[in-house]
């Protein structure tokens, strides 16, 4: 890695790491330098609460087959706001490129094109929140063996099976579960 900031990357909770809002999360790290970081989990689906749903609440007009995509749990910051990750073929000027072709969008013309048969984003998910560290809060946590980081792609990112992706990013590191111990060391 080029650079020491991570955006782009993703975030792998350790066992043990003490907070039960990030067991077994993956989060991918949206903005990333010296003053702070911000995430959004992308594999923890609000049960029952699907992106068509939401929408409707919203009063956004959906103009073609929506699948039935669950929405996420982003992180425990700002749990009202909704934030769309999504790939960087659909950008509007208030969109936050992150690394790796993906962006993070605000606004509600991003919610109108996800309701869109032809403008919507090639992958987008929906999350309610995001996970935020202070300057140098999240660099600390990695060397207190908290996260592990992993390159982002977009099966981890975008797709549907939440049950599995915190065990697939793991196996990307050539790393089994059953060997990850809650206990920090240093040689």
């Amino acid at each position: 890695m080029e650079s020491a900031f991570l955006s782009g990357q993703m975030l792998i909770a350790m066992p043990g790491i003490g907070d039960p809002r990030f067991e077994r999360s993956l989060i991918l790290i949206c903005a990333h330098d010296d003053e702070h970081a911000m995430g959004i989990a992308v594999n923890r689906p609000v049960e029952g609460l699907t992106v068509p749903d939401l929408l409707e609440r919203l009063e956004i007009k959906v103009t073609g087959e929506l699948d039935e995509d669950l929405v996420l749990i982003g992180g425990p910051v700002e749990v009202e706001r909704g934030f769309v990750l999504h790939t960087d073929d659909y950008r509007v000027p208030h969109s936050l490129e992150i690394d790796g072709g993906l962006a993070l969008t605000t606004t509600r013309e991003v919610l109108e094109a996800m309701g869109s048969h032809n403008m919507r984003p090639r992958h987008a998910i929906l999350a309610l929140g995001y996970a935020g560290w202070g300057a140098g809060q999240l660099e600390r946590e990695i060397r207190e063996n908290v996260w592990l980081t992993v390159e982002a792609d977009e099966a981890l990112v975008f797709d549907d099976d939440y049950d599995t992706k915190w065990t697939r990013a793991l196996a990307k590191l050539r790393i089994a579960p059953k060997f990850l111990s809650s206990e920090g060391g240093r040689a």
